[in-house]
């Protein structure tokens, strides 16, 4: 939900990662993709997404997490340097999104020290933060699309996402036109996962407990 991180997928500018993770939700619905990425705050594209969730692809709960990882890893790769900090900064702290209404993606307080949830959001930054940990910037060149049923934006198939190199950095703060990427040399191999298998697949972990 941060501003201030711009993605471009497809040759198309998107201003937060949460207006791509919304718009992955409608895979068969161009025109409502688009709607949510017009919007310039992470906010209101929640909300125009919020809009038409009865309209979701059908597998919706089993890949969102999926979903959110990739989205999570393109907004690293396209803004190391801002994210990639931000990410180092919290040493070995737990990352907790606190929240009053989502206990799946967050945790909620049930008194002044106590946190409970499955705090989806906070797992997978933690997660994220131990592979740039371990691997560095070279495991970031690129991103490969995720392997699921209409993986689409706009009507086409999502493409690899690749760094930009310093020129379309540049670019991509001022422009919403299509941009041109470093090509690179390096692949990103499959990644240990720090969440239960059942959080994918099941949706049904165990309970988050964490403090403030």
């Amino acid at each position: 939900m941060a501003g201030g991180f711009p993605l471009c997928v497809n040759g198309i500018y998107i201003r937060t990662s949460e207006a791509l993770y919304q718009a992955c939700r409608f895979p068969h619905l161009p025109a409502v993709q688009r709607a949510i990425i017009e919007q310039r705050s992470p906010m209101t594209a929640k909300m125009k997404s919020r809009k038409h969730q009865r309209q979701s692809r059908p597998d919706w709960d089993l890949v969102r997490v999926k979903i959110m990882r990739w989205c999570l890893r393109v907004k690293l790769t396209q803004n190391w340097g801002a994210f990639g900090d931000l990410l180092l900064e919290t040493g070995d702290q737990p990352i907790v999104e606190q929240s009053r209404k989502d206990g799946f993606w967050g945790a909620e307080p049930v008194d002044k020290r106590t946190l409970v949830g499955v705090n989806a959001l906070g797992r997978l930054l933690m997660e994220l933060r131990e592979v740039v940990k371990i691997e560095g910037k070279e495991s970031f060149f690129w991103v490969e699309p995720l392997d699921i049923v209409d993986f689409l934006l706009n009507g086409h198939p999502i493409e690899t996402v690749v760094a930009p190199d310093d020129r379309a950095v540049a670019m991509i703060a001022k422009s919403t036109e299509h941009l041109s990427y470093a090509d690179t040399r390096k692949t990103i191999g499959v990644q240990p996962s720090l969440f239960n298998p059942s959080v994918v697949e099941e949706l049904s972990p165990p309970e988050y407990v964490g403090k403030k």
